[in-house]
């Protein structure tokens, strides 16, 4: 990884650590700073040389197949199941890792979420309904900045697509 992989990774950790933290909290992913990392994406993408338009379309690609996922619970079970602020980070995701890499980075981030139901309703009994609310934020999170890295590392072969 170049020095500017490290200092763009290290300002994406930053942000999507803050997020979680705040999505843990609150159940939200507040605008003032999931919207800034989708121009910021943008402008790594550029930096780092490659396709911007594809990261853009990741962008688009990743907020518009959230939203239609959001809107299908919605109508299926009569209330939301997903909150816009995850569309929002999908989005960012897409930003940064680009279209290509979108279905690993909600891959990783919904395994991670579900290691982590089994891990709570093993450890504490707990039992998760399909009412039980789950900040998703820190898991898309984890699977952006996952897929950034691996990709950076060059473990996946997006970089540069």
């Amino acid at each position: 990884m170049t020095g500017l992989e490290l200092a763009l990774t290290a300002i994406l950790v930053a942000a999507l650590i803050a997020l979680s933290v705040i999505d843990i909290r609150t159940y939200r992913l507040p605008d003032w700073l999931t919207l800034p990392l989708i121009p910021a994406g943008l402008g790594a993408a550029w930096l780092m040389g490659e396709l911007v338009w594809l990261n853009a379309l990741g962008a688009a690609t990743g907020y518009g197949v959230l939203v239609l996922l959001e809107k299908a619970y919605e109508k299926a079970r009569g209330k939301p199941g997903l909150g816009r602020g995850d569309a929002k980070l999908f989005a960012a995701g897409g930003a940064w890792c680009g279209l290509t890499a979108l279905p690993l980075v909600l891959l990783a981030a919904s395994v991670s979420a579900l290691i982590w139901v089994l891990a709570l309703r093993l450890t504490t009994g707990a039992e998760v309904k399909g009412d039980t609310m789950i900040a998703f934020g820190p898991f898309l999170g984890f699977g952006i900045a996952f897929i950034f890295v691996a990709d950076r590392l060059g473990l996946l072969g997006f970089a540069g697509v």
